[in-house]
């Protein structure tokens, strides 16, 4: 993270919660979040707070020409494309250029520069406003400061969610606070944090254990330890800092919108990807795949949007073909499922089925490269019978607090208050 835990718990947001309540008008309180979010992300990356400010101030200025445009396509698309470019050189050129010397036997050097932390966040952040001020939906924000706390909010800034502007418009300038809010908040931060720390930081030990390991040291048991470690480390890491996001956001007056739906209880791909991430499948949905043109144009064009839109999704999350297959490997799942009965299976087996689709997944997600997660996967079904040595590095994974922890991840990762509202008695 920028800031440290400790910093962060013990002296930055003590203060700037403090302050803010002491705040008498809207304006101040605004004004001392947009400081605070400026130096909350210049703690880490005091260069490139310059160039996410810079990127508030383009599209700042990007909405005001599209609002008053009479051809708003044009100014749309330069618009987008100068977002794009910006991300791409930042995070991908790279990619690019190692993938070229591949193919081609190039010998074109890399660009090498450092990746600028939360860019993919507050990039799509402005392209949502853009989008929502070519539509219409919103009008161009005339006051910078609004659009810079927009851009900057330090909750979730870092690591999500994803907050569309027309979701938000309203409450930057205008919300409300109370001590139930602020008590809620409370609470959604700390069961963040307690995911973040205690579930996904201890699972992550076994899985990193195993994913470090020569492949010959790993059977079949140390490659479902390894998997199984990080299907619930990446929920717990991700959906942990999504609920401090939304915990600190409602301290503030904010409301976002929820991130994360207990999807490991999915009975079908389509299913776990309502409920999982979701402010970056609702901005792709209203971005991306509808304006494609959606399921309106014929069986074989919404394949290929789909297809498209799950390459986006694994490229977002990552400089690496790994996401890409990852992305594509979900967007295949679900063209299977719009072709198989898949959603007429008994619900228990539709969740094994999902779950090991997903759990298979997230090997390749996690994988350094391409080759070491399908080998990975190969040893989880085929990795039987174990010789000695490959058993004995599994039985090192396992101790009695990772036992635990994965029962305790089981039993969180489903939404147990909705099961027991609904027994007898």
């Amino acid at each position: 993270m920028v800031f440290s835990s400790l910093t962060f718990l013990c002296v930055f947001f003590p203060a700037v919660f403090l302050l803010y309540y002491l705040l008498p008008s809207m304006p101040a309180k605004n004004t001392l979040l947009i400081i605070s979010s400026l130096l909350f992300y210049a703690y880490g990356e005091p260069v490139y707070v310059l160039l996410m400010a810079g990127s508030a101030s383009l599209n700042y200025l990007y909405g005001l020409w599209i609002g008053r445009a009479g051809k708003k396509k044009p100014v749309l698309a330069l618009a987008v494309g100068t977002n794009f470019l910006i991300l791409g050189i930042f995070k991908y050129a790279d990619m690019l250029i190692d993938t070229c010397n591949r193919l081609t036997g190039a010998q074109f050097p890399l660009i090498r520069v450092s990746l600028p932390i939360g860019i993919s966040f507050f990039t799509f952040q402005a392209l949502s406003y853009l989008i929502d001020v070519y539509r219409g939906q919103v009008k161009a924000q005339k006051n910078y400061a609004h659009m810079l706390l927009y851009i900057s909010f330090f909750p979730q800034l870092i690591a999500g969610p994803i907050v569309k502007y027309h979701d938000i418009e309203r409450q930057i300038s205008n919300r409300t606070f109370d001590l139930e809010q602020t008590a809620e908040g409370f609470r959604r931060f700390i069961v963040g944090l307690s995911k973040k720390v205690l579930l996904s930081n201890t699972a992550a030990l076994a899985a990193d254990a195993v994913f470090a390991a020569e492949l010959a040291q790993v059977g079949a048991l140390a490659a479902w330890i390894g998997a199984v470690s990080y299907l619930f480390q990446i929920y717990f890491d991700f959906s942990g800092y999504s609920d401090m996001a939304i915990g600190l956001g409602r301290m503030f007056g904010f409301t976002f919108q929820e991130n994360f739906n207990y999807p490991y209880i999915s009975c079908s791909v389509q299913e776990f990807w309502r409920r999982w991430h979701i402010s970056l499948s609702t901005w792709f949905k209203e971005y991306l795949y509808i304006p494609l043109g959606g399921n309106r144009k014929g069986r074989v064009r919404t394949y290929v949007n789909k297809l498209f839109v799950f390459f986006c999704t694994g490229l977002w999350h990552g400089a690496d073909w790994t996401f890409v297959i990852w992305g594509l490997y979900h967007g295949l799942f679900l063209l299977l499922e719009g072709i198989l009965p898949v959603k007429k299976l008994p619900r228990a087996l539709g969740h094994v089925y999902t779950m090991l689709v997903v759990c298979a997944g997230f090997v390749i997600f996690r994988a350094d490269t391409l080759s070491q997660g399908a080998a990975l996967i190969g040893k989880m079904f085929t990795g039987l019978p174990a010789g000695r040595d490959t058993m004995g590095f599994a039985l090192q994974q396992i101790n009695p607090l990772l036992v635990l922890v994965l029962v305790i991840c089981l039993f969180a990762s489903c939404p147990l208050k909705s099961l027991r509202s609904r027994l007898p008695g």
